[in-house]
């Protein structure tokens, strides 16, 4: 589950999860969801796998959500299936999409860059919650 909330001149996302995968997972989805206006227009059509490594959960998510902005921006893909596996300071991940498409894949906001402002991952007695602001 994720949401959307404003931030000054921001946007934040807020998401919640049973465990840390699913987390990783809502958290890409709620990005991709912030750039294109319906994730169900696009088709999981070829996959990428992507590692990262990182200690701490709020540094890694960080760096999952730049490698994911930067794959939309600089390599023009946009991606709505998310398979992430978070364990040990390892992140491994296949995520599906296509390449972007306008005509197709109608924006939604302008992401300019992931923040550290306000970046946290805590456990909850229920799962897991994350909250990152997204600079528009």
């Amino acid at each position: 589950m994720h949401e959307i909330f404003d931030h000054t001149a921001d946007v934040g996302m807020r998401i919640k999860a049973a465990n840390l995968d699913q987390l990783f997972a809502e958290a890409a989805e709620a990005l991709f969801s912030l750039l294109i206006e319906d994730l169900t227009a696009v088709q999981p059509r070829q996959s990428f796998e992507i590692k990262l490594d990182g200690e701490d959960l709020e540094y890694l998510l960080f760096d999952w959500l730049k490698e994911l902005l930067y794959r939309f921006d600089a390599e023009h893909w946009v991606f709505s299936r998310f398979a992430v596996h978070v364990e040990m300071g390892k992140l491994e991940a296949t995520v599906s999409g296509e390449p972007l498409d306008w005509a197709r894949h109608v924006p939604n906001h302008e992401v300019k860059a992931i923040t550290y402002h306000g970046l946290r991952v805590e456990r909850q007695a229920d799962g897991w919650l994350a909250e990152v602001i997204v600079d528009i």
